[in-house]
């Protein structure tokens, strides 16, 4: 997950960069895309080197499942099940392995279990926690979600209440 977003971020591993991120964000509804394309970025480098390094417990798991929550409602979706068809399989695979991750913990050869935090992140209050917090960002990103077509038509008719000018509002004396 890391290194998808260093595409986005850094261009890294023949990846768009943050221009053409930034592009992808806005045409998907995520404006401006300049802002949100960082965002993702930056959200999956620091939740997969969290899951890599084992540590923080829930936190690098919830952050991947928010992430993938709003891939898969806006891009996989529409696209079905399996990847060969660019559906949501390999973000339910993500999302899972994340899942476990959260449930459990990272292992003995984590920085979780070398710093002697284990125990106090593996509270199931505070795994809950993290995910419904993963959860409701994603809600949130999805809700801010704009899909109204660049360039949308414009009304043809003028109406009374028309904040355009009507040519009857000039005055016609050019001053000759």
């Amino acid at each position: 997950m890391a290194a998808h977003g260093a595409q986005k971020a850094l261009g890294w591993f023949d990846g768009p960069g943050p221009e053409n991120a930034a592009k992808m964000m806005h045409g998907l509804g995520f404006r401006p895309g300049e802002t949100y394309a960082p965002l993702a970025a930056w959200n999956e480098i620091t939740s997969g080197a969290l899951i890599v390094a084992g540590l923080g417990g829930p936190v690098g798991p919830a952050m991947l499942i928010s992430n993938m929550i709003v891939a898969q409602a806006s891009v996989h979706w529409p696209n079905g099940f399996f990847a060969q068809k660019g559906g949501i399989e390999v973000g339910l695979l993500y999302s899972a392995a994340a899942l476990s991750f959260a449930a459990t913990d990272f292992g003995a050869l984590s920085l979780d279990a070398a710093l002697g935090l284990r125990d106090r992140l593996r509270n199931p209050w505070f795994a809950t926690l993290a995910l419904a917090g993963g959860v409701a960002a994603a809600v949130v990103i999805l809700n801010s979600r704009d899909t109204t077509p660049e360039g949308a038509a414009t009304p043809t008719f003028r109406g009374q209440n028309s904040p355009a000018p009507d040519a009857s509002d000039h005055d016609e004396d050019d001053g000759s």
